[in-house]
C-alpha cells in the first residue's frame, strides 16, 4: 500500500522503478556478449512480433524515445541484422523486417536473455511470478497501452 507515512523507498512506483532499472542493467549486460543494446534487442523483437512495423511504434511499444530506437535500428542495419524497406504508397515511412542473420542473433539472445529473468525471478514461486507479472501487466496496460495492444499496429 502507499500511506502517506510510509517510507518514500517503498512506495510500488518506486520499487517498480527499482526493479526496472537493476533488470534493464542485467539484461544489458546479459547482451553484451551478442554486441547488443537492450534497445536494439527491442527493436529486433518488435520486427519480429510484427513484420513491417514503423520505427516510432516499435519505439511506443518499448517504451523508449524516437530518438533511441532511431539509433538502435541505424546499428541494426549496419550490421545486416535489420532492414528498413519502403511500403508502396507511403514511401516516407520505413517499415522494419528482421534479416535471416536478425533472427538467429535474436534467437541466441533470446535464450540468455530469458535466464536472465529466470535467475532474477528465483525468489517468487511458479505462482507468485504468474500472479506478479499478471499484475505487471495489467499496470502496463493502464500506463503504456501501445505496450500491450494485440493489434498489429504498424
Amino acid at each position: 500500500m502507499n500511506h502517506p507515512d510510509e517510507n518514500p523507498d517503498r512506495r510500488t512506483g518506486y520499487v517498480a522503478w527499482q526493479i526496472g532499472q537493476i533488470m534493464a542493467s542485467r539484461i544489458e549486460r546479459t547482451l553484451r556478449p551478442f554486441q547488443l543494446t537492450l534497445a536494439q534487442n527491442n527493436a529486433m523483437t518488435q520486427a519480429i512480433l510484427v513484420p513491417g512495423v514503423s520505427s516510432a511504434t516499435a519505439a511506443r511499444r518499448a517504451a523508449i524515445t524516437p530518438q533511441s530506437m532511431g539509433t538502435a535500428v541505424n546499428g541494426l542495419v549496419e550490421r545486416g541484422l535489420l532492414e528498413r524497406r519502403t511500403t508502396p504508397g507511403d514511401r516516407r515511412t520505413q517499415r522494419l523486417h528482421i534479416t535471416a542473420a536478425g533472427r538467429r542473433l535474436h534467437g541466441e539472445a533470446l535464450k540468455a536473455v530469458d535466464a536472465t529473468h529466470a535467475e532474477a525471478l528465483r525468489a517468487l514461486t511458479p505462482a507468485e511470478q504468474d500472479h506478479a507479472h499478471a499484475l505487471l501487466l495489467k499496470l502496463l496496460a493502464s500506463l503504456n497501452p501501445a505496450a500491450v495492444d494485440g493489434d498489429s499496429t504498424v
